[in-house]
């Protein structure tokens, strides 16, 4: 039996997302909440699995945090919590 993942809780800082990413999320029916929670609860989407580690690791080091996840349509949005955990931004990969 795999022991249950400990959540480490972290401040998002500033929520602010890009008109783009806010778009994908409106066309899909979502809300960005549902981005905002995953990425909370260290469920870091769809980065690999290096990517996935160094998320693990920056939550004791302070560094950035990458969340990849898919709308409900298909289409990509990232998350990323600054290092200085002074904002969070929702945003399309292309618009980083």
């Amino acid at each position: 039996m795999i022991a249950p993942r400990t959540i480490k809780h972290f401040p998002l800082g500033q929520l602010v997302a890009t008109p783009g990413a806010l778009s994908v999320i409106e066309r899909a029916g979502q809300s960005p909440n549902v981005f905002i929670e995953r990425h909370l609860k260290n469920d870091w989407g769809e980065v690999c699995g290096d990517d996935w580690n160094l998320n693990d690791q920056a939550l004791d080091d302070g560094d950035r945090l990458l969340s990849a996840y898919r709308t409900a349509k298909g289409e990509r949005i990232w998350v990323i919590s600054e290092s200085d955990r002074s904002a969070t931004t929702l945003l399309l990969p292309d618009e980083y």
